[in-house]
């Protein structure tokens, strides 16, 4: 007959999150927007301020995703801010990661004098 394990133990058996222990990309995407919308609109572009306005967005952002305790998960987040001048960019990234448990999303938000792209990455903490 096997011991009765305790909580704190099973909880370090498991490798993988359950399904609604992870976060979702849908999820990571509302929280995005939803911050971009507050801090953006109505905003100018200004570069002596966009440094600043750039890290604002980020915490919040990643204070945000902590908020939802998911546990043994850590967010990377990253804004980028420009001047809004009809011109083209295009940005990328590079993982290297479990597709099972870790995941990511990126929204865009952009007015007449600026465009934001900032990226959440989630990471499942083995």
């Amino acid at each position: 007959m096997a011991p009765p394990t305790t909580a704190a133990e099973s909880a370090y058996i498991s490798l993988r999150p359950s399904y609604k222990n992870k976060p979702t990309t849908t999820k990571m995407k509302q929280i995005i927007s939803a911050v971009l919308q507050e801090k953006l609109d109505n905003t100018a572009y200004q570069s002596d301020k966009a440094s600043q306005l750039t890290k604002e967005i980020a915490d919040t952002v990643k204070l945000q995703l902590k908020a939802c305790e998911f546990p043994r998960c850590k967010y990377v987040v990253q804004v980028v801010i420009g001047e809004q001048r009809g011109e083209g960019v295009r940005m990328g990234c590079r993982c290297f990661w479990d597709a099972e448990t870790d995941c990511y999303a990126t929204e865009t938000y952009t007015n007449d004098s600026l465009y934001c792209v900032a990226t959440a990455f989630s990471v499942y903490l083995y």
